[in-house]
């Protein structure tokens, strides 16, 4: 039956917790204490369940020791109160004693209806939680672990023993307890005797017998007692060391020597047997320790090792060990003998398991964080570990105790070890935990004295650019690099400034580079060659990165004229030289190309958009039409010799000249008409020539007269082309074969003036148009029909007519091959019916030209 009560409370190591809310039910500790989730068990029969916790008031993280008093409801009442009396003596006692390695407490016990509650500091396990086959692989222990947690309980003990007088009685797996730093702390305090010294001053510790009639949970546990308290009824600090022993074997082998429970008479056999020397096998026990084990288990108190003996064997002489030793004793050393120490251990570090470093090692190191002469040798060691941890790690147990320490810029090399490691601060810390503490550093790194540090920060920045937001990149790390840069008198540190900033370009963007950068290259005074290359790194970058992209403007106006007297500074190489004239020559192409490409787009849309008047449209009609001309009339007098040279080029195609005028207005004189010399003799050309209104002109012009009279006609847009000497003018008979037609053609013509007419196009011979006709011909009429299909529109490119040549087709005069012998048969050509239908037409398209247009035409 008592066993299968270890048994059960042996399998609470295992199970979970109930809810908390009926755990603390009206105890006092919940009132300074805020109980969270169960860590483990500890105590006799792993009674007592324990849970994390922080105290209220200071947030401080603790652990709090819970024993439900429902667990004891199946015991008599005797029972129950024998327990309840022997756990509130243990934790009493614990209160009283004081030392590093026993369990501290930091809240009394408290009892109330349904428990009974206590506070000390965290915990991570008891050693019966973290010893045996079914322990998780992640709980189990280094060797390391177990080897030094040995030795502290060496001293725990030795305290009590030699300080305390007390015998503990119950050393066993679970009245250690492992705390939250992995160092082991004596607890269970239940079954402990003062020292009460003979009448002779010897020490003398009253043994209390093992009694069947009491409970097996309020008795020390037979398995660990020592064979002379049932032999011979003593009881000696010997016999706190027999169950020391007891204990490692159980470490290493999973379980004690051999289970007894509460068989009393079964104890008596075995203890008898190990005074013959009888001991289980120690297969599992290292080679190093089974000797000094076996001498611990001597059934014979006196026989049995001291503990400062057993602290000098083989088995922990291991670095590892002695390095955790060291540590628990460090507060006793100076400030030198410590900062030796802190030098030799990063050799050590990476030779313990990861779990010891952080657990055992950094917790001590954190501590001299307050001792700020001995950061510089700490933090490298704390960094260390970081290097080893996960970033959930880094965050719980490094992060928290750093943030202080990067506010630190006293003792310099602070700063210098945080710039050396900030690749891995910057791997490691969350992003809003590096804006909020790393950025700042880097600020005070920058505007330290120091040059090697602030070459350090400029090299670092960098690499976490992305992690620093616009707005500080522009206000805090941009100006404080082109202060750094400027007011430098080392010029590794500008060279650095500006490599810096190179690398920052990209995460920059385009404006502030224009506006802020590169303004801040030309106030950069020094002109050494280093410095002159870096400068020109940085523009190298700025022109040909498609995001930042130089200005065609800025390089014209900034760039060049800023480069081109670097390129002849005294002490550059010729490769820098052929670096800076590359960069200079690569500019001026860029700047050419994009302003030749400009100008021939403006161009382009200058020509495209520029209004066409009808002197460009006639032009390129002409340029299109066919150019051949019919032959010459061969009857051309040799007195007109001097005009025949100059002919009318017609185009093949027909142009309605009204619409050309209207879309455009003249410009000039010069624009419109067109003077073609030794032009080839056109076939359409008409060969009747009209001919009225023509004043003041001799009976027998000259040639030269005839060409003063053309000149006079020049200023009027003349649609039909003249052609043959001045003797080849249409005689007035033979303009007057048609009366109706010419006084159309006098009434249709808006521009008839008082001293000449324009004589119309030729017109086929056998043509019976009606006068009204004629009016189509006016080139600035609205209408564009065509009379007929003899009768063709002529081309607007308007000449000079500067001959009479008659025409190949059927004209008035050429049909005949009558020519006129002279001038004084010219006659005016008066009009012979006015009617009203003709009027109108006249008024009509009169008005088709302002006056100002017309005026402007003519002149």
């Amino acid at each position: 039956m008592a066993m299968d009560v270890i048994n059960k409370f042996y399998s609470t190591v295992h199970t979970t917790v109930s809810q908390l809310s009926g755990v603390l039910p009206g105890n006092n500790v919940t009132r300074e204490y805020e109980v969270l989730e169960q860590v483990c068990t500890a105590g006799v029969g792993l009674m007592w369940k324990v849970y994390n916790g922080y105290k209220k008031s200071t947030k401080q993280e603790v652990s709090v020791f819970v024993f439900e008093k429902k667990m004891l409801e199946r015991w008599s009442k005797d029972d129950r109160e024998t327990m309840l009396e022997t756990l509130r003596r243990g934790v009493q006692q614990l209160t009283k004693i004081r030392h590093p390695h026993v369990l501290t407490v930091q809240h009394p016990l408290e009892e109330s209806r349904d428990s009974l509650a206590f506070a000390t500091e965290p915990v991570f396990a008891s050693l019966a939680n973290v010893v045996g086959d079914s322990v998780r692989s992640d709980k189990k222990l280094y060797d390391v672990e177990i080897r030094h947690g040995l030795l502290q309980l060496f001293d725990g003990l030795s305290f009590l023993h030699n300080d305390a007088k007390i015998v503990h009685r119950n050393i066993c797996a679970e009245t250690i307890v492992i705390n939250k730093n992995r160092s082991w702390k004596l607890f269970g305090f239940d079954f402990c005797i003062a020292n009460q010294p003979a009448t002779d001053g010897k020490p003398f510790w009253p043994c209390r017998e093992y009694s069947t009639s009491v409970h097996v949970l309020a008795q020390p546990s037979l398995e660990y007692c020592a064979p002379e308290i049932a032999l011979n009824t003593i009881n000696s600090t010997e016999s706190d060391l027999f169950s020391l022993g007891v204990l490692i074997f159980t470490i290493y082998s999973g379980k004690p020597l051999k289970m007894f429970g509460s068989d009393y008479s079964s104890f008596r056999r075995y203890a008898a047997d190990l005074n013959q020397r009888k001991y289980p096998p120690m297969n599992s026990i290292p080679s190093d320790l089974s000797e000094s084990l076996r001498a611990l288990l001597h059934p014979s108190p006196h026989m049995r090792p001291q503990l400062h003996e057993m602290k000098q064997i083989v088995y922990f002489q291991d670095v590892g060990v002695k390095t955790l030793s060291y540590l628990d004793s460090l507060y006793q050393w100076d400030n030198l003998q410590k900062s030796k120490f802190y030098k030799g251990l990063p050799q050590i570090i990476p030779t313990l398991p990861h779990r010891v470093n952080l657990h055992s090692i950094l917790p001590y190191l954190v501590k001299e964080f307050v001792n700020s002469p001995m950061i510089p040798f700490v933090l490298p060691n704390v960094l260390l570990i970081a290097e080893m941890s996960s970033q959930k790690e880094y965050c719980e147990h490094i992060l928290t105790h750093l943030k202080p320490i990067f506010k630190l810029t006293d003792p310099i090399q602070i700063l210098l070890i945080f710039m050396q490691k900030m690749d891995l601060l910057l791997k490691l810390t969350p992003a809003e935990e590096v804006k909020l503490h790393v950025l700042p550093l880097l600020y005070r790194s920058l505007e330290c004295d120091m040059p090697q540090i602030q070459e350090l920060c400029l090299g670092v920045l960098p690499t976490f650019s992305n992690l620093i937001d616009y707005n500080a990149m522009k206000n805090a790390v941009i100006p404080r690099i082109k202060k750094l840069c400027l007011h430098s008198s080392n010029v590794s540190v500008k060279v650095n400034c500006l490599i810096s900033i190179g690398k920052l370009l990209e995460d920059l963007g385009k404006w502030l580079v224009l506006d802020e950068i590169l303004p801040f290259l030309q106030q950069i005074q020094s002109r050494e060659p280093a410095i002159i290359m870096a400068i020109i790194g940085i523009y190298k970058i700025a022109m040909t990165n498609t995001k930042l992209g130089i200005t065609k403007d800025v390089m014209a106006h900034k760039c060049i004229p800023f480069l081109m007297p670097l390129c002849v500074e005294n002490g550059l190489t010729i490769a820098q030289f052929n670096t800076i004239v590359t960069l200079i020559k690569e500019m001026f192409s860029r700047v050419e190309k994009e302003q030749r490409e400009k100008l021939e787009q403006l161009s382009t849309i200058q020509r495209e958009n520029k209004p066409r008047d009808a002197s460009e449209i006639l032009t390129t009609e002409l340029e299109q039409g066919t150019k051949t001309n019919t032959s010459l009339n061969s009857s051309v007098n040799s007195d007109d010799d001097m005009f025949s040279g100059f002919s009318i080029t017609q185009p093949t195609k027909k142009i309605n000249i009204t619409q050309a005028g209207q879309q455009q207005k003249f410009k000039t004189n010069n624009d419109v008409l067109k003077i073609s010399h030794n032009a080839p003799p056109k076939p359409d050309i008409l060969s009747s020539l009209m001919n009225s209104n023509l004043t003041n002109l001799s009976n027998s012009p000259s040639p030269k007269s005839a060409a003063t009279v053309t000149t006079a006609v020049s200023p009027i847009v003349n649609p039909y082309a003249l052609s043959g000497g001045s003797n080849n003018l249409t005689s007035p008979n033979q303009a007057r074969s048609n009366d109706s037609w010419t006084n159309n053609w006098h009434s249709a013509n808006p521009l008839v003036m008082n001293h000449q007419l324009a004589s119309p196009q030729a017109i086929s011979s056998n043509s019976n148009n009606n006068s009204s006709s004629l009016d189509n011909l006016d080139p600035f009429g609205g209408s564009n029909k065509m009379v007929n299909a003899s009768m063709q529109r002529p081309a607007v490119n308007y000449i000079y007519p500067s001959g009479y040549n008659s025409g190949g087709g059927g004209g008035v005069g050429a049909s005949n091959g009558n020519a006129l012998n002279s001038m004084n048969n010219l006659t005016p050509l008066l009009p012979q019916q006015n009617t009203t239908q003709q009027q109108s037409q006249d008024n009509k398209n009169l008005n088709t030209l302002s006056q100002q247009d017309i005026l402007s035409f003519l002149n």
